[in-house]
């Protein structure tokens, strides 16, 4: 008698965009799993806790879960991990066997992708700051403070915005409007994009570098396209630089290893493949 299949979906609406299939389809495969599959699974937000509850009787024993969701599932959750409580927002889903665990593994995905580009980064060695106050900036600014970062700017084009999610996450910060943030580049260790701008058929992300010091490190959590407006002007100028698609394939690596009891490796094969999907190679 063989075992049934092991479900894993990504939820999300719409859920077409995910690549997050190509990531764990491609250690399903290289580590010889059997009877283990990923796949999308787009749910509208009305039968979202209907599809919760359907996991057992679908063979589903996780998920991982995109916009809109992260919050609706907090919500409908009982038990979360540390990351999930603090964000409340999930965008990993765990059967424990009595019930389904929420977890998140942004801002693991985040620091994970930092230190493996650079593995001598010291987060205290000077301020941050973090461009956007959206979903993304929650985790990583709570990854931030818990490494240590002794001081982060959070810029944001409503103010307010800003302002409440630094005291949401009791974070002792500064929140800066963007005219604001090209003076406040100065002194700067890490500069952090968390926003949209920068991405395919957005608006552009305009920010002066002149007063960032060249030892800063910039990061760009956008990965269409690799190398942003943001991160070519920067190393243009002598800035050492990070990439986004990084952090979607390190923030991919707690789950699937939580679902199968294996943990996969980021490796330049499953970098190359997700490239060549964005058409980037």
């Amino acid at each position: 008698m063989t075992d049934p299949t092991r479900h894993v979906w990504v939820l999300g609406w719409p859920v077409e965009h995910s690549r997050s299939p190509l990531i764990h389809n491609h250690w399903i495969k290289t580590l010889g799993l059997k009877q283990a599959v990923y796949e999308k699974h787009g749910v509208p937000p009305e039968v979202l806790e209907a599809t919760l509850a359907s996991f057992k009787a679908e063979g589903v024993i996780g998920a991982n879960v995109t916009v809109p969701h992260k919050q609706a599932v907090y919500a409908l959750l009982a038990h979360h991990d540390a990351a999930a409580t603090r964000l409340k927002a999930v965008n990993t889903i765990v059967d424990c066997g009595s019930h389904l665990e929420g977890r998140n593994t942004d801002g693991y995905g985040f620091m994970a992708n930092l230190k493996s580009a650079e593995p001598d980064l010291d987060f205290s060695a000077g301020p941050a700051m973090v461009l956007g106050a959206g979903g993304a900036a929650r985790a990583i600014l709570a990854a931030l403070s818990d490494a240590g970062v002794p001081e982060i700017s959070l810029v944001n084009r409503t103010l307010s915005k800003a302002q409440d999610l630094l005291k949401e996450l009791n974070i002792t910060g500064h929140a800066l409007s963007w005219e604001q943030a090209d003076a406040a580049l100065e002194g700067v260790a890490l500069l952090i994009n968390t926003s949209s701008l920068g991405m395919k058929n957005m608006e552009p992300l305009t920010l002066n570098l002149d007063r960032l010091p060249t030892t800063a490190l910039v990061a760009d959590i956008v990965y269409a396209p690799l190398e942003t407006n943001l991160l070519a002007r920067a190393r243009a100028r002598g800035n050492r630089t990070v990439d986004g698609l990084g952090m979607l394939l390190h923030q991919a690596v707690p789950g699937f290893e939580a679902w199968f009891g294996v943990r996969p490796e980021v490796t330049p094969e499953l970098r190359a493949l997700i490239l060549e999907d964005l058409g980037e190679t």
